[in-house]
């Protein structure tokens, strides 16, 4: 196993975890009731953490990761509805209607 990187929160670290899962790379998350420690160990101790099972996965990995930071955030005004949407989605939340093209 191989520790790939830290994650900002566990919601984070379950995201990334299931995208290389998905692309065939197993991957678990470690430290992830840790947060409740903060305060008693040093901070950057307490951040959950992505391994990988197969340490040959790791460049991969890390591509993957740095891809997915990449994806394009927009932001626009659904027109049934009027709601300002923010980020990767191309539908809206409030309503359903699609993002215009």
């Amino acid at each position: 196993m191989l520790r790939l990187t830290q994650a900002p929160d566990i919601a984070m670290a379950m995201l990334w975890r299931d995208l290389l899962c998905e692309a065939g790379m197993p991957a678990s998350v470690q430290r992830q009731h840790l947060g409740a420690a903060a305060g008693q160990l040093p901070p950057g101790e307490c951040l959950p953490e992505i391994w990988l099972a197969h340490e040959e996965h790791a460049e991969r990995a890390r591509a993957l990761l740095r891809e997915f930071e990449r994806l394009p955030q927009r932001q626009w005004l659904c027109r049934a509805c009027g709601e300002c949407i923010e980020g990767g989605f191309e539908q809206c939340w409030n309503c359903g209607a699609c993002m215009p093209r």
